[in-house]
């Protein structure tokens, strides 16, 4: 899964940054316009997903890796996931609160 997630990560990637140079220095509405744009909303919310799964089945490795004792190990990773789950959440919200606002 960490592999899809990378595969789907680069285009992603490559449009947000594309897209971010190409609207340059703009103004607080104009931005809210770009991000009201539903191909700019969807886009936006596959990135968050795609990018806070990739990182946290990277943090899971990593911590599955180097962190012996087993109690430890659980609780770290049931708190990468609870964190990842509530940044991306926010982050989503934060994109639909703006694209679905009146």
């Amino acid at each position: 899964m960490q592999r899809v997630t990378a595969i789907a990560l680069v285009p992603l990637t490559v449009w947000l940054v594309g897209s971010l140079v190409a609207i340059g220095t703009v103004d607080y509405a104009q931005t809210v316009h770009w991000i009201r744009t539903p191909a700019v909303s969807i886009a936006l919310l596959l990135t968050i997903a795609a990018l806070f799964h990739h990182a946290q089945l990277g943090l899971q490795v990593v911590v599955e890796d180097y962190v012996q004792v087993e109690w430890k190990k659980t609780a770290t990773l049931i708190a990468v996931k609870l964190l990842a789950i509530a940044v991306a959440a926010t982050a989503a919200f934060s994109v639909l609160r703006i694209a679905l606002r009146s």
